[in-house]
């Protein structure tokens, strides 16, 4: 199941639209901003029981 999130890009600052695979449980991988084309380390949290999901991101050399 895809789902779209809005995120904010931790270097500039831009809110960026991301697809979301929820079906492979909770995951970590890097996604290049679309913007200023550095990379992001997105984070994907999701609770199999109750479906919900929680996304972090942060710059990859943090």
């Amino acid at each position: 199941m895809l789902e779209e999130k809005a995120i904010t890009c931790p270097y500039c600052w831009e809110t960026l639209h991301i697809d979301l695979d929820l079906s492979g449980g909770t995951a970590e991988y890097t996604e290049d901003c679309h913007v200023c084309c550095r990379p992001i380390l997105v984070t994907l949290h999701v609770d199999e029981a109750t479906g919900g999901f929680r996304v972090d991101v942060r710059a990859e050399n943090e």
